[in-house]
């Protein structure tokens, strides 16, 4: 990729004239318009980060205190939907699959174009058979224990993770489902998490595994999950290796990220003399793949100390995801400003610095090539994981499309976040275009207006910017532009 942080020389002007339109500051030059658009301090909504409503969640599925078609417009930055289910829901009976579980909620979320995200568990202290019980009686092996969440003789029965008829079985329901919502846009993550206890990769509560047996074990399931699930962001428990191992050294974590597989820590803030264990591990993976973090079940008890760590969690991981751990309404009423504060760096924020380009274009059958120069700055924590291109946009009456130039060897995804959001590296590129051409299109003259936008190579508006003036597309205005 190119970066090109020079200006137009040849058309910069002898004097400039201030221009006011709506929140942002440009400067006509006789042949230039600049730009700096102001960022407006808006919560953004945008794919692939945010806050994630913890719809089903062990015992306490807080999906149940909200109305069926509450989708959280009213929680600023819940972006998507997390679908906590074990496998005995989905599959009750050998081939028969219970996915109305899923695409029920999932539909109310995906239909006002928000995404969704999984996880699968074998087991649950809270219930017996979180591995469906035909599977144990087909003969695979396994362990019952109690952690005092069941009642006396209906102990919780974990599955040998690497037991081959628990495994074939395993293999077919992943293989089902990923034929359902593997590469589904709607879908921001899955996890990996069908070895240890809740999906975590731990065992050391419930049936106690060898950390040997452990290490032969558990990439099988890494291996079964990559196998079927090509497209998906995959992430999986920071606890694989030791839910209190901060050595320094994880082996299977380092084969799940060989894998392409992303990172999450279900424990934020529960222990408060140590709110977090492995932030080192975050440090291996944000670059490359997005950090979800999941805080403890939020109760009123907990509140002063859990909400003020949640932005330090945040910048501290490099997160993308942040979960709404509990009873939604409460933790609005609780902490609105802690979590909109980390709403506004959590993921990326594309910012842009600066636009130029030529205020007069010569279209048709004279048409010249010019150029288009973009600059823009990442103020969030993360970087963005998909292609982002910035396009520039021009309208005519009735909204017509008249000129779509993306520029598409500037891709904002290598755009790094830095420690504090103003500090972050602005990197420039310039593009050039040509208009109507031979009239191909025809390109009528006129002044027109200029909508600036970040999206697909094509000019699709994907990501939401925080400035004004929006068509209602992703698309912003910033100024004008004269064909001749």
């Amino acid at each position: 990729m190119k970066e090109m942080r020079r200006s137009f020389p040849a058309l910069r002007a002898k004097r400039v004239v201030k221009i006011a339109v709506a929140a942002l500051a440009a400067s006509c030059a006789a042949g230039t318009v600049r730009v700096e658009p102001k960022d407006d301090g808006r919560i953004l909504m945008n794919p692939g980060m945010g806050l994630t409503m913890h719809y089903y969640s062990n015992t306490s599925n807080y999906g149940n205190k909200i109305e069926p078609g509450d989708t959280l417009d009213w929680f600023p930055g819940c972006t998507a939907v997390y679908l906590r289910l074990p496998w005995s829901v989905l599959e009750p009976e050998e081939g028969f699959y219970n996915w109305s579980a899923i695409d029920t909620p999932a539909q109310r979320w995906i239909e006002k174009g928000l995404q969704i995200a999984f996880r699968i568990t074998c087991s649950e202290s809270w219930m017996e058979y979180a591995t469906p019980k035909w599977v144990r009686d087909a003969g695979a092996g396994g362990t019952a224990y109690n952690m005092g969440h069941r009642p006396a003789g209906h102990a919780a029965w974990d599955p040998d993770f690497g037991d081959p008829i628990f495994l074939a079985k395993l293999e077919r329901f992943v293989a089902a489902f990923a034929a359902r919502y593997d590469g589904r846009p709607e879908v921001a993550f899955i996890d990996i998490g069908t070895y240890g206890l809740w999906g975590e990769g731990h065992t050391h509560m419930s049936s106690k595994v060898p950390e040997a047996k452990r290490a032969v074990d558990l990439p099988k399931h890494i291996d079964l999950w990559t196998k079927y699930v090509k497209r998906t962001q995959l992430v999986i428990s920071d606890d694989i290796d030791g839910h209190d191992n901060r050595s320094g050294t994880y082996p299977l974590l380092d084969y799940a990220r060989s894998k392409g597989v992303g990172w999450r820590d279900d424990s934020i803030i529960v222990n408060k003399k140590h709110p977090w264990y492995h932030a080192d591990q975050a440090a291996r993976y944000w670059r490359t793949s997005p950090i979800v973090l999941e805080h403890e079940h939020w109760r009123g008890r907990d509140t002063p100390g859990q909400k003020s760590l949640l932005l330090k969690a945040v910048e501290d991981h490099h997160a993308s995801w942040m979960s709404i751990h509990g009873d939604p309404h409460d933790i609005r009423k609780d902490a609105a400003a802690e979590f909109d504060a980390l709403s506004l760096r959590i993921g990326y924020r594309f910012r842009a610095k600066a636009v130029e380009y030529p205020s007069e274009v010569t279209v048709g059958a004279n048409a010249q090539k010019f150029p288009v120069s973009f600059t823009f700055a990442n103020a969030g924590v993360a970087p963005c994981y998909a292609d982002a291109f910035p396009c520039l946009t021009v309208k005519g009456p009735k909204g017509a499309f008249l000129a779509v130039m993306a520029d598409g060897d500037f891709n904002l995804r290598a755009l790094l976040p830095a420690a504090k959001a103003d500090e972050a590296e602005a990197k420039s590129h310039t593009a050039f275009f040509r208009l109507g051409a031979g009239n191909y299109p025809v390109t009528p003259c006129g002044t027109f207006d200029v909508y600036l936008s970040v999206g697909r190579v094509d000019g699709t508006p994907v990501y939401e910017l925080p400035l004004g003036d929006s068509d209602g597309h992703r698309r912003y205005r910033i100024g004008q532009i004269t064909f001749k």
